[in-house]
Order: structure tokens, then C-alpha cells, then sequence
């Protein structure tokens, strides 16, 4: 490494932060960027450690000591090429990723781990600043067609890998523009529009082919995509998401959290925010979403968000810079450690307390409750939830059931309620049904690691619509993954080229 006494010379620290008060008046991003000097010295920490753990808790496999000696070294190039190899998309990991590859540090044993995931997106950023950043158009193109169905973070991983191979790729997305989760699902202040918008700008000076307001299996038959494309992958997410089916569950004030994040992000695009395709369209059971008429904000309102993983913490950011009058966020489980237990050893991901940015905007945050009723007034809006406290029973340091608490049942104020309990699998009427797609046990399409074929020959699948829930960088992998394997089904299925040199077709890395 550049530095090999780093580690020892240098503390952790984090860009600074607009000071809440600021940022709560506005939706931008609000993290700064390192000085030229912090930077040299956070990528300096990263230690000679021998056996890099951090490649094994990035799902990318990024080379991240290698591009950290770079950024130490200040060769932007080389930096962004070896960021570049492994991961499409280093401007969103590098802003909403939660950074397994830290948990993973070899420094974090016995101190705070390298800051890779701030590292990444100064290395991007300055890539892009640099002119590094250019379309990839490939040398010859093979006469395949692919199309990709969804346009998430797995749909434009798949897409963009397809197309370096020398494949025409078309993406069909069902709303006004690509992104899925990245655009509707993640605020922007966490991660701005621009961002996804100058890497679709890319993607389409390479080659690839964006249609949206394509909602397959709805108004683009089905069944003319598989007439003119040689390849499919679907990629439209796990969209259904868990409800709370409890008394009061049909009042006014009672919302699932991505419909009302995906509204909010198009307010803050100038769009309408109703009357649009809503996060949650066809659920097969429980409560339909019920956005499409209405607009729902947080404006003057007690809100609790039930649920507390990084949704939730989306809905407590977005609440605030609405002017809520007050946010509660309930879990279920009870509250996790600081810190590493027995349960939870190096280099695994540690289950342990997170605090978010939106968290130190304003959030009063509860443990082991259970909502047990909405409560309504005359004219079906919520005014109030009856919650209980829980007792968790712990084997071996890890929840194993629980109990209400005897006389802690109470009621409070609520006037919207935000269901943010995760989601279950992908949308099965409309495209799954009429491909008759075979789904695992848990709802998701059924296809293997190996090599991400359903059970019809020419359709793949890949991203959270395969594995279910997961994370963005999982879904970037899985993208990347199951672009090779689709690459390998459209050469066995027709000799594409002549010549054995590789150097012909980007290599899918």
C-alpha cells in the first residue's frame, strides 16, 4: 500500500453534514465531499492486511484495497478503472449502500473500518469530473436481441453488461422513466435524480434502448416480445409489500411507505404525484393500494412509521422535511446491540443499532411494539393506533418469540401511519401469470444461481424479483451475473462469432 503505516497515523472520520435545520428545508443531498487531504488520508488507512476480507463482503467482489492505494496515490484513472471493472454503478453503492464490505475490514477488528463506501463515490465522482466516465460502445454486434423488463438496479446492470457484450438490449420500464427504486423508491436526499439520469444518459449513448410507460404483461403484449427478442430477463422487483391486516386497517391515514415515497419523489420532480403507477400495484391479498386518487403527506400530522429498517428510516427523513407535528418509528423485534456480539462475529454482517441521518433529523424510536388496532373518527380518517409493549424470550443472544406485556396496551395519536415492514416477492398477476413462470416458496421467480434460467428456456431472471428483498449492490451482482449467463445461452444457441479473439467483445467481468 502506499502508506503502510496509515492505519496508525489516522483516524476514521466521515465528510461533514449540512446541519439539520438546513437540510430539513430542502430534499438535495447533504453530505460533503471530503478535502483533497481528508481524502489522501482516509484511503491511506487501508492497511497491507494480506488476506482482504472487504472483497468477500462486497457482493460485487470489488478490488478495494487496490483502488484505495490509487486514490492514495491520486491516479484518478487507474482508481476508476479498477473501481469501474466490478461495479456498473458506483454513484449509487457509493450513496445507499450500507457497506458489507466494511463490516468485513481486517482494520475493523480492533479499529473503525476504512470509509470505502465515501472513497467509492469520490472516486466516481471525480471520474466523472475528469472526463474518465464514456460511453462503452462494443466493436461488433452479435444480432442478438435482449430484452430486459425492469429497469432497477438489476435491470440496468443486466442491460449494461449485455450491451458491452455486443447484444441490442431494450429496457421496458412501466413508469415515466428508469430507474425503478432508484428514482421513485429512494429520496433524493439520499440520492439526487440528476445522479440516475446521467448514467441513463450513458447507457443510452452506448446503445441501449430505453421505452418506458411499457408496462409488459398490461399494455406490451408479452407474447411480442418473445416473437422478437432471443433473450428476456425479468428484473421488476419484489413489489408486494408485507401488510398489517389488523382492525382499522381500510381507515384514511393508513399507507404503504413506498407509495407514499414514490409520491413524494415525484413532487420533489414537479410531477403529479397522484394518479400514477403506485409502488405497490397488485397485491394479491390484503388491501389494494389506494394511491391512485389521492395525495398524502405528512404536513401537520402525528406519523408513525412501523417498521424499522432503511424504509422506514425513508419515511422518518421524508416526514420531517414535510412538517410533520411529531414521528415515531416502531420495530417489532427488540432493540439490537452497539456493538459485535458472539452472535454476530467478524467479518459477518452485524445485526447491530443503526442510526441513520433522518434518525438525527428528529425520531422517536421504539422497540418491541406491536400495533394492535387503527383507530378511526366518524368520517373513516385514523386518529389514533392501539399499540403493546413486547417480551422477547432470547436464545443464544437471538429473538425467539415474544409476549405482550400484562396493562401496556395504550392508544396514542396518529393521523398517518406508514407500513414499512418489508416486502414479500414480485408481482404475480399480469406478466408472471400469463408466462406461467414457476415461483419458489417464498412467491419469487424460480431460477437458479447457476445460471438464472426459469423454467422457459429463453427467459431469465435476476435482482430482487429472483432472490427476493436484498440490497442495491445485490441487485447490481445479480444483474451482472445473470448478464453472463444470458450471454452464454445466446452464443450456444447460434455461432455469433467467427473469431476467437477475445478482444472483439467486452469480456462481462
Amino acid at each position: 500500500m502506499g502508506k503502510p503505516t496509515g492505519f496508525k497515523e489516522f483516524n476514521r472520520e466521515l465528510p461533514g453534514k449540512q446541519p439539520v435545520q438546513e437540510r430539513l428545508k430542502h430534499y438535495n443531498e447533504f453530505v460533503q465531499p471530503y478535502s483533497d487531504e481528508k481524502l489522501n488520508q482516509q484511503a491511506a488507512r487501508c492497511m497491507n492486511c494480506g488476506v482482504p476480507f472487504c472483497h468477500h463482503g462486497c457482493p460485487l467482489g470489488n478490488v478495494i484495497p487496490e483502488f484505495n492505494d490509487a486514490v492514495y496515490k491520486q491516479d484518478w484513472k487507474e482508481a476508476y478503472d479498477i473501481l469501474s471493472s466490478t461495479n456498473n454503478f458506483p454513484e449509487f453503492t457509493g450513496r445507499i449502500c450500507p457497506a458489507p464490505c466494511e463490516t468485513a475490514c481486517v482494520l475493523g477488528i480492533n479499529q473503525p473500518a476504512v470509509a470505502i463506501e465515501e472513497i467509492e463515490k469520490h472516486i466516481i465522482e471525480i471520474a466523472f469530473e475528469k472526463g474518465f466516465v464514456k460511453p462503452r460502445k462494443p466493436n461488433l454486434r452479435s444480432g442478438k436481441k435482449v430484452a430486459v423488463i425492469g429497469s432497477g438496479p438489476a435491470g440496468l446492470a443486466t442491460a449494461a453488461q449485455l450491451n458491452y457484450a455486443g447484444h441490442m438490449v431494450t429496457v421496458f420500464e412501466r413508469d415515466d422513466a428508469p430507474g425503478g427504486l432508484l428514482r421513485y423508491g429512494i429520496p433524493d436526499f439520499k440520492l439526487e435524480k440528476w445522479v440516475v439520469d446521467r448514467r441513463i444518459k450513458v447507457m443510452e449513448e452506448e446503445g441501449i434502448v430505453f421505452k418506458c410507460m411499457a408496462n409488459v404483461g398490461v399494455n406490451v403484449n408479452i407474447n411480442d416480445l418473445l416473437r422478437e427478442f432471443n433473450a428476456i430477463v425479468l428484473a421488476g422487483g419484489s413489489t408486494v409489500p408485507r401488510d398489517l391486516g389488523i382492525p382499522g386497517r381500510e381507515l384514511n391515514g393508513v399507507h404503504f411507505a413506498m407509495d407514499f415515497l414514490k409520491q413524494n419523489n415525484k413532487r420533489v420532480a414537479g410531477l403529479t404525484p397522484a394518479l400514477s403507477i403506485p409502488m405497490t400495484i397488485g397485491r394479491e391479498e390484503g388491501i389494494e393500494s389506494n394511491m391512485l386518487d389521492k395525495e398524502v403527506t405528512a404536513t401537520g400530522k402525528n406519523v408513525v412509521v412501523i417498521g424499522g429498517g432503511d424504509t422506514g428510516s425513508d419515511c422518518v427523513g421524508t416526514s420531517n422535511r414535510q412538517g410533520a407535528i411529531s414521528v415515531t418509528q416502531f420495530e417489532l423485534l427488540p432493540k439490537p446491540p452497539e456493538d459485535r456480539n458472539h452472535t454476530m462475529p467478524w467479518p459477518t454482517f452485524p445485526m447491530v443499532l443503526k442510526t441513520t441521518s433522518s434518525h438525527e433529523e428528529g425520531a422517536d424510536r421504539h422497540w418491541a411494539v406491536a400495533t394492535k388496532e387503527f383507530i378511526g373518527d366518524e368520517n373513516g380518517n385514523l386518529k389514533e393506533l392501539k399499540i403493546v409493549t413486547l417480551e422477547w424470550n432470547v436464545d443464544d443472544g437471538k429473538p425467539a418469540g415474544f409476549a405482550e406485556v400484562t396493562g401496556s396496551e395504550r392508544n396514542i395519536p396518529c393521523e398517518l401511519a406508514l407500513l414499512a415492514m418489508g416486502f414479500l416477492h414480485p408481482q404475480k398477476e399480469g406478466l408472471l401469470q400469463q408466462l406461467e413462470i414457476d415461483l419458489d416458496e417464498k412467491g419469487n421467480v424460480k431460477a437458479s444461481d447457476k445460471n438464472y434460467q426459469t423454467n422457459l428456456p429463453k427467459i431469465f431472471t435476476a435482482g430482487d424479483m429472483r432472490r427476493g428483498q436484498s440490497l442495491v449492490v445485490w441487485a447490481i451482482s445479480e444483474g451482472r451475473e445473470c448478464a453472463r449467463k444470458v450471454d452464454e445461452f445466446l452464443l450456444n444457441t447460434a455461432s455469433i462469432l467467427e473469431s476467437k479473439d477475445s478482444s472483439l467483445r467486452f469480456q462481462i467481468v
